[in-house]
């Protein structure tokens, strides 16, 4: 991202990738129709646009207005051309199977327009489940499903590279499928059953890319292979489905040692190849394109420009033009010098013009893309690039951001609509105000949600602008007075006193705010902040207090070490911080002065468990503990109480109360028998009914909730990857 501190995307392996994801626990029990919604829910996404990275779009080769997206963490996507908007496919997907929202890769069978095919598999990482390959007979309406013995990718480095899933074109019942680190793998019945592709020459290993490319070529089939030195081979093909060899000539050296993405131009019978130092996102400086005359097997270097200096950038998406024979587009890839762009030739390569030179963007459906500045930038992790086949000048970019389109090769905007990858990580509904949503994101800061069915029209929170949000907080009884957290490259925290609307930075904040931003609080009339800070890689700290808005702040020493703090809704002297370490429950009764401990053994040693406060009662908490369930406190955390109405509880909020009703209604993340779920309480949690189906579980959704406190029946819920979701009922 163009912020500083870490984002979901940027940091995806090693200790804190693992720290992250290990956090979310797999469950026996699959969502069924029987556990289907009572009462009945519209289930509908908030509007931002996109906000993730796209990693792949594909067109049929032979339906006119059908593609298909994949996104790094969020699913996959169908385009609809009649409404122009993308149709999520796999929200489906529920609490045990998060790790299959990051989609690998994705195949459609030109002989067959409705079917289509998805690798699925967020992190091939020991502690990640294996993937999955679905298959559709209806366009991704409904699916089945092959459970794999092999881990993918689809949140790791090399996510951007070439589809590792292939329909034969010779036997429209014969798929192949690289992975990462178990080398080539083949099915006979279209995708139901897989086995190990005899005599495919890569060695894998248990850290490297594996096969990052398979495309054809006519009737022969290429693979790219991600291990290579660059002086040994990384391009093999088959020309029998049996046999594999090395393809004779092809290039090397740094510039050519990963290969990303092939297109074949059937009219010229050229095979067209981008390659990097690095399989990218991040990390590529040098790179180049080349192309194989197949009938001659004869390599042309097409590179549009070489990487030099300052200039450092690979190599990324390559499509080319159905229609017109020796027309082709590639983008450059991790050039953050000169931005990245895409080139297009209409010779083969002999010369080459760059499409970002008269580019002109309109971001105004989505204005957060001009990240805080005046103008929005061509795009940076482009390495999916596609060229609709019916018609030359509509091509297509993902970014790391959004999904640009133009159909005249001048004006470009974002074609995103029902695209929505945010993962999030904070949500408050304000009980008065025009915006019924705030919302704390990852890698797009803070926004505030004038309308739910439209970006929100100032974009991301600026002055200063975040990267993520690590923390927000709104004063209960000064709801206009807002605070938020985060990293970025301009100061960590900021204010607001119109509800979030515009901000202001801290005038002061501690040394640690730059590294460690960790969540705020602040009390009920909005006099006191509370600040704590915990590093990326897991370093605690002691909180830190003000009380003048943020110019001054001072250690409070018997604050628990990174705890997260939570103010009392109604009495502006009390604060609250539960240790998750120790399983203490902290407390003050100074305005956060002094801590000190309460209840105590109760669970420990997980640092997602949640502390929730019931507006306008002081003292009332709600601890969830995830597997360790629910417990509630009504004398300010001396005692607690474990309910026995759920046995997990993973986030809780509270909303509107029922008509009748004399307690805020509550929702919240858990299970109250087999499956994890969204659930909803208008008797103080004696019992619970469930609000979401089968058909809208988004993966893993333990980061956050909010409910409405002015409508009745409305949950926000905080996804892993599609976006903010809400529901109210039918």
């Amino acid at each position: 991202m163009l912020t500083s501190g870490p984002s979901r995307r940027a940091v995806l392996a090693g200790a804190a990738a693992a720290a992250a994801i290990t956090a979310v626990p797999s469950f026996s029990g699959v969502a069924s129709a029987a556990d289907s919604a009572t009462p009945s829910y519209r289930w509908r996404q908030v509007v931002i646009g996109g906000t993730g990275f796209v990693t792949g779009v594909l067109f049929h080769p032979s339906v006119r207005g059908l593609a298909y997206a994949r996104t790094d963490i969020g699913g996959a996507y169908r385009w609809d051309d009649r409404k122009a908007r993308w149709i999520p496919l796999n929200d489906d997907l529920g609490w045990d199977d998060w790790n299959l929202l990051g989609v690998e890769a994705m195949a459609v069978d030109p002989a067959h327009p409705d079917r289509v095919y998805l690798a699925l598999g967020t992190y091939a990482q020991s502690w990640a489940g294996n993937g999955a390959v679905l298959r559709s007979e209806d366009r991704g309406a409904t699916w089945a499903r092959a459970d794999l013995t092999v881990k993918l990718g689809g949140n790791e480095d090399g996510r951007g590279t070439g589809e590792r899933l292939l329909v034969d074109p010779r036997d429209s019942d014969t798929l192949w499928l690289g992975t990462r680190h178990d080398g080539l793998l083949k099915s006979t019945d279209r995708g139901a059953t897989w086995g190990s592709a005899s005599g495919f020459p890569g060695s894998p290993s248990g850290s490297g890319q594996g096969v990052t490319l398979l495309v054809a070529a006519g009737r022969v089939l290429y693979a790219g292979w991600g291990d290579s030195d660059g002086a040994t081979a990384n391009l093999y093909r088959t020309l029998d489905g049996t046999t594999w060899e090395a393809v004779p000539g092809q290039p090397s050296g740094t510039s050519a040692k990963v290969p990303i993405r092939a297109a074949y131009d059937c009219h010229t019978r050229e095979l067209y190849v981008s390659y990097a130092d690095a399989p990218g996102p991040n990390g590529q400086s040098d790179g180049s394109v080349h192309k194989l005359a197949v009938a001659t097997g004869t390599w042309t270097d097409v590179t549009p420009v070489r990487p030099a200096g300052s200039d450092t950038f690979g190599y990324g998406g390559v499509a080319v033009d159905a229609r017109r024979p020796g027309t082709v587009v590639v983008s450059t890839n991790n050039r953050w010098a000169a931005v990245d762009t895409l080139y297009r030739t209409t010779n083969g390569g002999r010369t080459w013009t760059s499409l970002k030179d008269s580019a002109v963007l309109d971001v105004s459906e989505t204005p957060f893309l001009t990240f805080g500045a005046d103008a929005p930038k061509f795009g940076w992790w482009i390495q999916a690039v596609a060229v609709d086949p019916y018609d030359s000048k509509h091509i297509v970019y993902g970014t790391g951001a959004t999904l640009y389109g133009t159909r005249d090769l001048k004006h470009w905007a974002p074609q995103i609509r029902g695209l929505e990858e945010t993962s999030v990580r904070q949500l408050i509904s304000p009980p008065t105000g025009q915006a019924h949503l705030l919302s704390g994101l990852g890698d797009v800061g803070v926004m505030y949600h004038e309308r739910l069915t439209a970006s929100p029209s100032r974009g991301m929170a600026s002055n200063p602008v975040f990267g993520s949000a690590t923390g927000l907080a709104q004063a209960a009884a000064k709801p206009s007075y807002v605070v938020r957290t985060g990293f970025g490259d301009h100061g960590n925290g900021a204010f607001s006193n119109d509800g979030g609307r515009t901000w202001a930075p801290f005038a002061a904040q501690p040394a640690l705010a730059k590294d460690a931003p960790g969540p705020i609080a602040t009390n009920t009339d909005g006099s006191v902040l509370l600040w704590t800070f915990v590093h990326w890689d897991g370093t605690k700290y002691p909180a830190q207090r003000s009380t003048d808005n943020g110019a001054t702040w001072s250690e409070v020493a018997s604050y628990p070490k990174g705890a997260t703090p939570l103010a009392d809704p109604a009495d502006p002297t009390r604060f609250y911080a539960y240790d998750t370490d120790t399983g203490t429950l902290f407390a003050s009764t100074d305005g956060g002065l002094t801590f000190t401990g309460r209840a105590s053994g109760l669970p420990s040693g997980d640092s997602q468990f949640q502390l929730a406060a019931a507006p306008g009662r002081s003292g009332d908490l709600w601890l969830s503990t995830k597997w360790n369930g629910l417990y509630r406190s009504t004398d300010g955390g001396a005692t607690f109480t474990k309910l026995t109405s759920c046995w997990a509880s993973y986030t809780l909020a509270f909303g509107k109360a029922a008509d009748g009703a004399d307690y805020p209604a509550i929702y919240q993340v858990g299970s109250t028998e087999t499956i994890t779920a969204v659930y909803r309480s208008d008797d103080e949690a004696k019992t619970w009914v469930r609000v979401n189906d089968d058909r809208h579980q988004w993966g893993w959704i333990g980061a956050t909730i909010a409910a409405d406190p002015r409508l009745y029946g409305r949950v926000y819920i905080a996804t892993n990857g599609r976006g903010i979701q809400y529901g109210e009922p039918a």
